[in-house]
Protein backbone atom coordinates (compact mmCIF):
# COMPACT_ATOMS: atom_id res chain seq x y z
CA UNK A 1 0.00 0.00 0.00
CA UNK A 2 1.41 3.44 -0.89
CA UNK A 3 2.56 5.69 1.95
CA UNK A 4 -0.13 8.19 3.01
CA UNK A 5 0.30 11.73 1.72
CA UNK A 6 0.63 14.73 4.04
CA UNK A 7 1.81 17.42 1.57
CA UNK A 8 0.72 18.54 -1.89
CA UNK A 9 2.99 20.79 -3.97
CA UNK A 10 2.03 22.70 -7.11
CA UNK A 11 3.53 24.23 -10.21
CA UNK A 12 2.21 27.73 -11.00
CA UNK A 13 2.16 28.63 -14.72
CA UNK A 14 -0.41 26.68 -16.76
CA UNK A 15 -1.21 24.60 -13.69
CA UNK A 16 -2.82 27.17 -11.39
CA UNK A 17 -3.00 30.15 -13.73
CA UNK A 18 -2.60 31.32 -17.30
CA UNK A 19 -1.68 34.66 -18.85
CA UNK A 20 -4.54 36.49 -20.53
CA UNK A 21 -2.22 37.21 -23.45
CA UNK A 22 -0.04 34.42 -24.77
CA UNK A 23 3.72 34.87 -24.99
CA UNK A 24 3.38 34.70 -28.77
CA UNK A 25 0.96 37.65 -28.77
CA UNK A 26 3.19 39.66 -26.43
CA UNK A 27 6.25 38.90 -28.55
CA UNK A 28 4.45 40.04 -31.69
CA UNK A 29 3.59 43.32 -29.96
CA UNK A 30 7.19 43.64 -28.71
CA UNK A 31 8.60 43.35 -32.24
CA UNK A 32 6.23 46.08 -33.37
CA UNK A 33 7.00 48.30 -30.36
CA UNK A 34 10.76 47.92 -30.91
CA UNK A 35 10.39 48.65 -34.64
CA UNK A 36 11.50 45.30 -36.01
CA UNK A 37 9.98 42.69 -38.22
CA UNK A 38 9.87 39.35 -36.34
CA UNK A 39 13.48 38.32 -35.68
CA UNK A 40 12.64 34.79 -34.54
CA UNK A 41 9.68 32.51 -34.00
CA UNK A 42 7.96 32.41 -30.58
CA UNK A 43 8.62 28.67 -30.34
CA UNK A 44 12.36 29.42 -30.33
CA UNK A 45 11.84 31.45 -27.14
CA UNK A 46 9.85 28.64 -25.51
CA UNK A 47 12.47 26.07 -26.48
CA UNK A 48 15.39 28.09 -25.12
CA UNK A 49 13.80 29.66 -22.01
CA UNK A 50 14.97 27.05 -19.53
CA UNK A 51 18.55 27.25 -20.82
CA UNK A 52 18.95 30.69 -19.23
CA UNK A 53 17.34 30.09 -15.84
CA UNK A 54 20.60 29.13 -14.16
CA UNK A 55 22.63 32.02 -15.64
CA UNK A 56 20.25 34.96 -15.18
CA UNK A 57 19.38 36.88 -12.03
CA UNK A 58 15.99 38.16 -13.21
CA UNK A 59 13.41 37.56 -15.91
CA UNK A 60 14.58 40.75 -17.64
CA UNK A 61 18.16 39.50 -17.81
CA UNK A 62 16.96 36.10 -18.99
CA UNK A 63 15.05 37.63 -21.89
CA UNK A 64 17.96 39.88 -22.83
CA UNK A 65 20.32 36.92 -22.99
CA UNK A 66 17.83 34.70 -24.80
CA UNK A 67 16.58 37.27 -27.32
CA UNK A 68 20.09 38.53 -28.09
CA UNK A 69 21.27 35.02 -28.91
CA UNK A 70 18.15 34.18 -30.90
CA UNK A 71 18.60 37.36 -32.93
CA UNK A 72 22.27 36.55 -33.54
CA UNK A 73 21.41 32.98 -34.55
CA UNK A 74 18.99 34.41 -37.12
CA UNK A 75 21.67 36.72 -38.55
CA UNK A 76 20.63 39.97 -36.83
CA UNK A 77 22.51 42.24 -34.45
CA UNK A 78 22.40 41.13 -30.81
CA UNK A 79 21.25 44.62 -29.78
CA UNK A 80 18.09 44.11 -31.81
CA UNK A 81 17.28 41.19 -29.52
CA UNK A 82 18.03 43.31 -26.45
CA UNK A 83 15.65 46.02 -27.72
CA UNK A 84 12.89 43.46 -28.27
CA UNK A 85 13.44 42.09 -24.75
CA UNK A 86 12.92 45.59 -23.32
CA UNK A 87 9.76 46.03 -25.38
CA UNK A 88 8.51 42.62 -24.24
CA UNK A 89 8.90 43.70 -20.60
CA UNK A 90 6.84 46.82 -21.31
CA UNK A 91 4.10 44.77 -22.98
CA UNK A 92 3.91 41.96 -20.41
CA UNK A 93 1.71 42.59 -17.37
CA UNK A 94 2.54 39.93 -14.79
CA UNK A 95 -0.72 40.58 -12.96
CA UNK A 96 -2.83 39.90 -16.07
CA UNK A 97 -3.39 36.25 -15.19
CA UNK A 98 -6.50 34.21 -14.54
CA UNK A 99 -6.88 31.14 -12.33
CA UNK A 100 -7.55 27.90 -14.14
CA UNK A 101 -10.89 26.17 -13.48
CA UNK A 102 -11.36 24.99 -9.93
CA UNK A 103 -8.17 26.50 -8.49
CA UNK A 104 -9.52 28.44 -5.48
CA UNK A 105 -11.87 25.60 -4.50
CA UNK A 106 -9.17 22.94 -4.91
CA UNK A 107 -6.69 24.78 -2.71
CA UNK A 108 -9.33 25.44 -0.09
CA UNK A 109 -10.35 21.78 -0.12
CA UNK A 110 -6.79 20.51 0.27
CA UNK A 111 -5.60 22.96 2.91
CA UNK A 112 -7.68 21.28 5.63
CA UNK A 113 -5.88 17.96 5.24
CA UNK A 114 -2.51 18.66 3.60
CA UNK A 115 0.39 21.06 3.88
CA UNK A 116 0.64 23.00 0.64
CA UNK A 117 3.73 24.18 -1.22
CA UNK A 118 4.67 25.82 -4.51
CA UNK A 119 7.63 24.89 -6.73
CA UNK A 120 7.80 27.04 -9.85
CA UNK A 121 10.45 27.87 -12.43
CA UNK A 122 10.51 31.65 -12.58
CA UNK A 123 11.78 34.98 -11.33
CA UNK A 124 10.57 35.44 -7.72
CA UNK A 125 9.33 39.01 -8.29
CA UNK A 126 7.42 37.96 -11.41
CA UNK A 127 5.83 34.92 -9.77
CA UNK A 128 4.90 36.83 -6.62
CA UNK A 129 3.03 39.37 -8.76
CA UNK A 130 0.97 36.55 -10.24
CA UNK A 131 0.23 35.10 -6.80
CA UNK A 132 -0.87 38.52 -5.57
CA UNK A 133 -3.15 39.02 -8.56
CA UNK A 134 -4.67 35.59 -7.95
CA UNK A 135 -5.04 36.31 -4.21
CA UNK A 136 -2.91 33.25 -3.49
CA UNK A 137 -0.02 34.93 -1.70
CA UNK A 138 -0.90 33.17 1.56
CA UNK A 139 -2.12 29.91 0.04
CA UNK A 140 1.18 28.06 0.42
CA UNK A 141 3.35 27.38 3.44
CA UNK A 142 6.44 27.54 1.29
CA UNK A 143 7.30 28.72 -2.22
CA UNK A 144 10.48 27.75 -4.07
CA UNK A 145 11.39 29.80 -7.15
CA UNK A 146 13.45 27.27 -9.08
CA UNK A 147 16.16 28.66 -11.31
CA UNK A 148 16.73 31.45 -8.76
CA UNK A 149 16.47 29.97 -5.24
CA UNK A 150 17.73 26.63 -6.51
CA UNK A 151 18.57 24.81 -9.71
CA UNK A 152 15.62 24.86 -12.16
CA UNK A 153 13.18 21.99 -12.53
CA UNK A 154 13.53 19.14 -13.43
CA UNK A 155 16.52 19.09 -11.07
CA UNK A 156 15.36 17.48 -7.79
CA UNK A 157 16.83 20.32 -5.67
CA UNK A 158 13.79 22.66 -5.66
CA UNK A 159 11.51 19.78 -4.67
CA UNK A 160 13.87 18.73 -1.89
CA UNK A 161 14.04 22.30 -0.55
CA UNK A 162 10.23 22.51 -0.48
CA UNK A 163 9.90 19.14 1.23
CA UNK A 164 12.36 20.19 3.93
CA UNK A 165 10.41 23.42 4.53
CA UNK A 166 7.19 21.41 4.84
CA UNK A 167 8.87 18.97 7.23
CA UNK A 168 7.97 15.95 5.15
CA UNK A 169 9.62 13.40 2.90
CA UNK A 170 9.32 12.60 -0.79
CA UNK A 171 7.31 9.42 -0.20
CA UNK A 172 4.67 11.43 1.68
CA UNK A 173 4.23 14.18 -0.91
CA UNK A 174 2.59 14.64 -4.31
CA UNK A 175 3.47 17.22 -6.94
CA UNK A 176 0.86 18.64 -9.36
CA UNK A 177 1.96 20.18 -12.65
CA UNK A 178 1.28 20.53 -16.35
CA UNK A 179 4.71 19.70 -17.80
CA UNK A 180 6.00 16.19 -18.30
CA UNK A 181 9.58 17.33 -18.87
CA UNK A 182 9.94 19.62 -15.85
CA UNK A 183 7.10 18.78 -13.43
CA UNK A 184 6.61 15.04 -13.75
CA UNK A 185 10.27 14.32 -14.48
CA UNK A 186 11.43 16.60 -11.67
CA UNK A 187 9.06 15.11 -9.11
CA UNK A 188 10.12 11.65 -10.23
CA UNK A 189 13.80 12.58 -9.79
CA UNK A 190 13.03 13.73 -6.25
CA UNK A 191 11.21 10.48 -5.45
CA UNK A 192 7.75 12.05 -5.34
CA UNK A 193 4.46 10.91 -6.80
CA UNK A 194 3.05 13.28 -9.40
CA UNK A 195 -0.31 14.31 -10.80
CA UNK A 196 -0.17 15.53 -14.39
CA UNK A 197 -2.73 18.06 -15.67
CA UNK A 198 -1.75 18.50 -19.34
CA UNK A 199 -2.27 21.99 -20.74
CA UNK A 200 -3.55 20.67 -24.08
CA UNK A 201 -4.46 17.46 -25.95
CA UNK A 202 -1.16 17.80 -27.84
CA UNK A 203 0.71 17.36 -24.57
CA UNK A 204 -0.96 13.99 -24.06
CA UNK A 205 0.05 12.83 -27.53
CA UNK A 206 3.64 13.90 -26.85
CA UNK A 207 3.96 11.98 -23.57
CA UNK A 208 6.69 9.41 -23.20
CA UNK A 209 6.77 6.13 -21.26
CA UNK A 210 9.64 7.21 -18.98
CA UNK A 211 7.67 10.20 -17.68
CA UNK A 212 5.06 8.37 -15.66
CA UNK A 213 2.71 10.41 -13.45
CA UNK A 214 0.73 8.69 -10.73
CA UNK A 215 -2.44 10.15 -12.21
CA UNK A 216 -3.45 12.21 -15.22
CA UNK A 217 -6.36 14.63 -14.84
CA UNK A 218 -8.32 16.51 -17.47
CA UNK A 219 -8.68 19.48 -15.12
CA UNK A 220 -7.33 20.48 -11.74
CA UNK A 221 -10.95 20.63 -10.61
CA UNK A 222 -10.96 16.81 -10.86
CA UNK A 223 -8.35 16.41 -8.14
CA UNK A 224 -11.07 15.51 -5.66
CA UNK A 225 -11.35 12.20 -7.52
CA UNK A 226 -7.78 11.17 -6.70
CA UNK A 227 -7.58 8.45 -4.10
CA UNK A 228 -4.07 9.01 -2.79
CA UNK A 229 -3.98 5.57 -1.21
CA UNK A 230 -4.98 3.31 -4.08
CA UNK A 231 -3.68 4.74 -7.38
CA UNK A 232 -0.06 4.10 -8.23
CA UNK A 233 -0.24 4.09 -12.04
CA UNK A 234 -1.49 6.68 -14.52
CA UNK A 235 -4.73 6.00 -16.39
Amino acid sequence: MPTPVDAVLFDLDDTLCRYRRSSAAVLEAAFERAGYDPLFDPTAYYDRYDDYLATSSSIGELREQCFAELAADAGFDRQAGVAVAAAFAEERDQRAVDPLPGVPDVLQMLTDDYRLGLVTNGDPAMQREKLAALELTDAFETAVYAGYDTAPKPDPEPFEVALEALETTSDRAVYVGNSLSSDVAGAQAAGMRSVWVPASPDAVRESTPNQKPVRRLESLADIHSVDWLSHDQSD
